[in-house]
């Protein structure tokens, strides 16, 4: 579902001789069908770097990158925002949504921007919400408001809202108490048995334990 072919990244920065940093080289992997792949790594090795140039955030000069065997760099940003809507989820460590707009409005767009009617949409929203233990009172308010932890359940129910081929988890559990913890790597694991291709950062050694199939070390392809 992912491979990853020669993938390379460099930063241009002012405040350097040079101009530019090179953060990753050739990096090569792939991730399948069914199975949750962990990347590791030092602190700044380039996980969250590796991440973003899949989901299309960063761009990727060198090397090629296939999701469902088409290479994102040949998109254009219109297809690549199709691409996300139909194949790929992305549950990233900081909520970024509009102002005012409400929570069950943000879990269920992802579905409605699918098609899918309002009822359902709205039926999906309110059992993801009412699983990850987040108070039917706060579902019409915006998430901005929230704690860490509340936020990131918002994060994990509209990642987790459709069954997307490809789902990017950037420290999905970082903010959460043990029981919502648990609830999401039951999640995680639900997906995988769906058929999901999930490819994450998580530094629990636990959630990482009980939800990966292997682990690819960015050490490998860090270019510092």
């Amino acid at each position: 579902m992912l491979e990853v072919k020669n993938v390379a990244k460099s930063f241009n920065l002012k405040n350097l001789d040079k101009g530019k940093f090179s953060v990753i080289r050739d990096a090569c992997f792939n991730v399948n069908s069914g199975e949750c792949v962990a990347l590791i790594g030092n602190s700044g090795c380039g996980k969250s770097t590796l991440m973003r140039m899949i989901y299309g955030n960063y761009v990727c000069a060198v090397g090629k990158i296939y999701i469902d065997k088409e290479n994102i760099l040949d998109l254009k940003a219109i297809e690549m925002s199709i691409l996300r809507k139909q194949k790929m989820g992305y549950v990233s460590q900081f909520l970024r949504v509009l102002p005012r707009v409400s929570t069950i409005d943000l879990v269920m767009e992802p579905l409605l921007d699918q098609f899918e009617s309002r009822a359902r949409a709205k039926d999906i929203a309110e059992t993801l919400l009412s699983r990850l233990n987040l108070s039917s009172k706060l579902w019409h308010l915006s998430p901005l408001t929230f704690s860490g932890g509340e936020q990131q359940r918002v994060n994990i129910a509209i990642g987790f809202s459709k069954d997307y081929k490809l789902l990017l988890l950037d420290e999905p559990t970082a903010s959460l108490d043990r029981e919502n913890k648990r609830i999401v790597m039951d999640m995680i694991s639900e997906k995988k048995e769906k058929g999901s291709a999930i490819l994450g950062i998580f530094h629990d050694k636990e959630v990482r334990d009980k939800v990966c199939d292997r682990e690819i070390d960015v050490s490998n392809f860090s270019a510092s």
